[in-house]
């Protein structure tokens, strides 16, 4: 499997007149699951890399609802950045992909969405460990 086919670029729904525009997002509608935790960062160090985990069981949809922020997606096996940079464009992320958060703006807002409450110890926050369950994982499937 392609690192593009991993994760999904979201286009919302917008709706807009004279007054300003209105974007609506809705569990189970807009994004592929339930809303359960919501988060955003701002203020951050253009310089600062923000996330550099993955999730054993976290979905995520992230967006940029002010400014812009680049999204580096890695599989265990292969790599591609995301820009986001318009307020209704957003990024799924399955559970057990790496994610790093970078090279935000001055006026970057970045919003995350989450299936899941938080819970620290589904977090894997050391790359060569992620490695090592992905190629296992991988290794499993493969020989079935």
């Amino acid at each position: 499997m392609k690192i593009h086919e991993h994760y999904k670029i979201i286009e919302l729904p917008e709706m807009g007149d004279e007054r300003g525009n209105l974007v609506i997002i809705e569990g189970n509608r807009d994004i592929p699951f339930e809303i359960k935790r919501v988060f955003y960062m701002y203020g951050t160090d253009s310089k600062m890399v923000r996330g550099s985990h993955a999730n054993r069981k976290s979905e995520f949809v992230l967006i940029n609802v002010a400014g812009s922020t680049k999204i580096k997606i890695d599989d265990g096996f292969s790599t591609a950045i995301v820009e986001l940079n318009k307020p209704r464009m957003g990024i799924y992320i399955p559970a057990m992909l790496w994610k790093d958060m970078f090279d935000f703006s001055d006026d970057s807002v970045l919003l995350v969405l989450s299936n899941e409450h938080y819970d620290d110890s589904e977090y894997i926050r050391n790359y060569d460990e992620y490695k090592k369950i992905i190629s296992e994982k991988n290794e499993f499937i493969h020989h079935r």
